[in-house]
């Protein structure tokens, strides 16, 4: 987990995973919990946590892909919609960014 750290391709890897769980926890426990029994204090406390994790994503999206030189077209715009899609992150570091970080095309 230490080495995902050391370069910004990990690092984005590593907010995938943390935005698309903090995503899932709202759509599946946090809005039953609220809407079906009135308690809000898991999307009080996980809600400021994922709209962080959003934004450090999409500005980590953006910092890779000028780091990179990827067109929008290219690859850009995928990550950005994938972390909009429940399990879309998980999707994405699948099949875009692990395969990149185990090419060692990472440095």
């Amino acid at each position: 987990m230490i080495e995902l750290l050391r370069s910004s391709l990990g690092r984005l890897r590593l907010l995938a995973w943390l935005e698309g769980a903090t995503l899932l926890i709202l759509v599946f426990v946090s809005l039953p919990l609220k809407y079906g029994y009135g308690i809000t204090v898991v999307s009080e406390i996980v809600g400021p946590i994922h709209g962080g994790m959003f934004l450090l994503f999409v500005l980590g999206t953006f910092s890779l892909s000028v780091e990179r030189d990827w067109t929008f077209r290219q690859t850009t715009w995928k990550l950005l919609v994938a972390c909009l899609i429940p399990f879309g992150t998980f999707y994405i570091d699948h099949r875009i960014l692990k395969p990149l970080y185990a090419n060692n095309s990472y440095e």
